[in-house]
């Protein structure tokens, strides 16, 4: 059985969630969307995706403290952090916390698909049954 990774977009911009979401999903990718960090950290995707695209500043927790929040319990989900704050200063912030893209809105597909496909072999491989069964 083929396993189809997941790709959690966290974004409080619906029509930015929307844009990524049909881009990924009309090449055969799996995605999970959310409003706010704190949705997505209340949901199953936070075990189960292999990427996440991340806004950083959002109402609540904003990107690069859920970057940090994952960090701390061991979640090492591989970041693309998309933004319309592309500083040098905010840049720096999300790759010392761990993204392995820094992408300014608005955004164009094929710089975000290339930063997927690199994020997902960046991926820890979770296809494995983890009961070892």
């Amino acid at each position: 059985m083929s396993h189809t990774p997941l790709i959690a977009i966290v974004d409080d911009d619906e029509s930015v969630r929307n844009a990524v979401q049909t881009l990924l999903e009309s090449t055969g990718r799996r995605t999970a969307a959310f409003a706010s960090a704190e949705q997505f950290l209340a949901s199953n995707a936070v075990t189960a995706a292999e990427c996440l695209i991340l806004d950083l500043r959002m109402p609540g927790i904003n990107g690069v403290e859920l970057q940090r929040r994952m960090l701390a319990t061991g979640h090492r989900i591989p970041t693309i952090v998309l933004t319309a704050h592309g500083d040098d200063a905010a840049r720096a912030r999300a790759l010392r916390a761990g993204a392995v893209a820094f992408l300014i809105k608005p955004f164009q597909p094929d710089v975000l698909l290339e930063a997927v496909a690199v994020s997902l072999r960046r991926a820890p491989d979770v296809s494995d049954d983890p009961r070892g069964s």
